[in-house]
């Protein structure tokens, strides 16, 4: 986009949600533009908000001249978007008229010429000092007169002289065939030109709007789905808002902590997109309703986007496995939006999740399941329309978490959408059919940026809500449910068997050590009771050597004898 030619070119801005993002910055100041398209597809409400919103936002009155409409009939038609147009005028901020082209009471005399038209019109502007203009539908004075040569050349003054009035103005025509208008109005207001069109697909109507011809300003050239509801029109641009979006470190909880524990310790990126992809009855929805439920108890506000369920169905549902979700909506952290995808288009229901968006806030988006979106033949629209919509939550840093069903006998890793690569997180859930029955596991397919478990796990789906089980290998592998049962029961009954082994030989060994410490006990008794005779023994020697001792030298000493020759003597006896 040249930003330098759209500094030069003034603009004036539209007021319309979406619509100046598009032109880049409004309609081209002081210049008509073409608003064309088949009956129904939203010119005169596109032209009445343009007029509204200039009058009420930027401070710019405004003429609307009907062709069609009082202005009785246009001010009742716009009440029910929310416009005072009877306030505007009484403020002077705006100024209807109607001119009434019957050609039943056209009489032609002279020469024709708009300049009773043009007088109308400056006295209007005049008198509130517009700075905007509405023609809507121009083309009605086609049909009362008959020389088209003549008509032109006024329709020709006509936009010369709106132009040198310096009004920013929107003359809307009627879709002609193979050309814009009728009349071929797109020669004489060539600056801008803006379709609009009412197209059916799959028994869905949406409107889109495309902006055909700028001049001297850089645009999208798409064409955008527009919305008409109680805030007026909402015009979503449906390219791709590029990759430059934010990028967070924050982590947030899964709402099941094993969970958030296989995801490195944390949980998933503030952020990021989630895929939660599986066959039918793995547990997609429920582990959806714990991201919510774990979103409202932090405080922050969650939507969830429902095409298969209704917000009540979804609730009762969640309060089987201990998720309230209705105390979270009554609290106004919870939104629901259920509506089937055939209520409207892709790009519209793109739009309406815009406006959700931006109405709630979210820090959290739910849809579930993608799957409903797809019919025959429209996987690349859906790839297209999920590609902006997470792009769109990515810009505002809301986290996203997808359900998508995988039917029987395809490859689980794959998604009907084929959106896998733009995701961030890709859980997929499995049933597993062993020993007659169905049990369900969850694996990690990838998770950017983070460290993740590459386990597969088992889980149940409980009274309060998802357990993560432990990975359980058996003989044969994996095992799950009953087999799994059938295994650890098998397992600690030889477990049991061990034990009671143990501990007989515990008891056997201290059975022995009881009468080996009894035999011990027996032999320090004898042995200390030996040990006390000998030496009682030695003590009566040692006393009768001392006893024989004293006596020998009693003796001595009576005879009075040499006792040295005496002892002497008596050795050598």
């Amino acid at each position: 986009m040249s930003t330098t030619i759209d500094s030069v070119l003034p603009k004036a801005a539209t007021g319309i949600s979406g619509l100046d993002e598009i032109t880049c910055g409004g309609l081209p100041r002081g210049r008509p533009t073409l608003v064309c398209g088949g009956a129904g597809c939203g010119k005169t409400l596109l032209a009445m908000e343009f007029l509204i919103r200039g009058a009420t936002d930027f401070g710019e009155p405004g003429v609307f001249i009907a062709f069609e409409e009082t202005a009785e009939e246009l001010a009742q038609n716009v009440a029910s978007l929310g416009f005072d147009l009877n306030n505007l005028v009484a403020q002077g901020q705006l100024a209807l008229d109607f001119v009434a082209v019957e050609r039943s009471e056209l009489e032609q005399t002279g020469e024709f010429d708009l300049s009773g038209l043009f007088i109308r019109l400056g006295y209007a502007i005049d008198s509130i000092g517009a700075k905007r203009v509405v023609l809507d539908t121009i083309e009605t004075i086609f049909a009362g007169l008959p020389n088209p040569l003549i008509l032109r050349a006024e329709l020709r003054r006509l936009f010369r002289w709106l132009k040198d009035k310096g009004v920013t103005a929107i003359v809307t025509g009627e879709r002609g065939d193979g050309q814009l208008t009728r009349q071929g109005l797109e020669e004489y207001v060539s600056d801008c030109v803006i379709t609009l069109d009412h197209q059916q697909r799959d028994q869905t109507w949406t409107r889109r709007l495309r902006v055909l011809k700028y001049r001297g300003s850089s645009h999208g050239t798409n064409d955008y789905p527009f919305l008409i509801d109680a805030n007026g029109i909402s015009v979503t641009p449906i390219t791709s808002l590029g990759l430059d979006h934010p990028v967070s470190t924050e982590r947030i909880s899964s709402g099941v902590a094993r969970l958030d524990t296989m995801l490195g310790d944390n949980g998933f990126f503030r952020g990021s997109s989630v895929l939660v992809s599986g066959t039918a009855g793995t547990g997609k929805s429920s582990l959806a309703g714990h991201f919510a439920a774990a979103t409202c108890a932090r405080g922050e506000r969650a939507l969830y986007f429902a095409f298969e369920e209704s917000a009540g169905q979804i609730q009762r549902n969640m309060r089987t496995i201990g998720l309230d979700l209705a105390h979270w909506a009554e609290q106004g952290l919870l939104r629901f939006h259920a509506a089937r995808p055939s209520f409207t288009g892709l790009e519209m229901h793109l739009t309406l999740i815009h406006r959700a968006v931006e109405q709630f806030a979210p820090s959290v988006v739910i849809l579930d399941p993608l799957n409903s979106f797809i019919t025959q033949g429209n996987e690349l629209e859906v790839k297209g329309m999920l590609t902006r919509l997470i792009d769109f939550l990515k810009m505002r840093q809301i986290t996203a978490l997808f359900t998508s069903l995988t039917l029987g006998g395809e490859s689980l890793e794959r998604t009907d959408s084929a959106i896998s690569s733009l995701i961030d997180t890709w859980l997929l859930l499995m049933s597993v059919n062993t020993g007659g029955e169905r049990n369900r596991a969850l694996s990690i397919l990838k998770s950017r940026g983070m460290a993740h478990s590459n386990q597969t796990r088992e889980f149940l789906i409980t009274d309060n809500g998802i357990a993560l089980r432990d990975v359980y290998v058996g003989p044969g592998g994996v095992l799950t449910g009953s087999a799994r049962l059938a295994q650890e029961t098998a397992e600690q009954s030889e477990q049991l068997e061990r034990q009671q082994e143990i501990e007989r030989r515990k008891q056997e060994i201290e059975r022995r050590r009881t009468i080996l410490t009894a035999q011990i006990a027996a032999l320090q008794q004898e042995f200390e009771a030996q040990e006390s005779e000998t030496r009682a023994l030695i003590d009566r020697e040692l006393q009768r050597q001392a006893q024989s001792a004293q006596n020998r030298a009693s003796m001595a000493s009576v005879r009075r004898a040499d006792t040295h020759n005496q002892m002497a003597e008596e050795d050598q006896r």
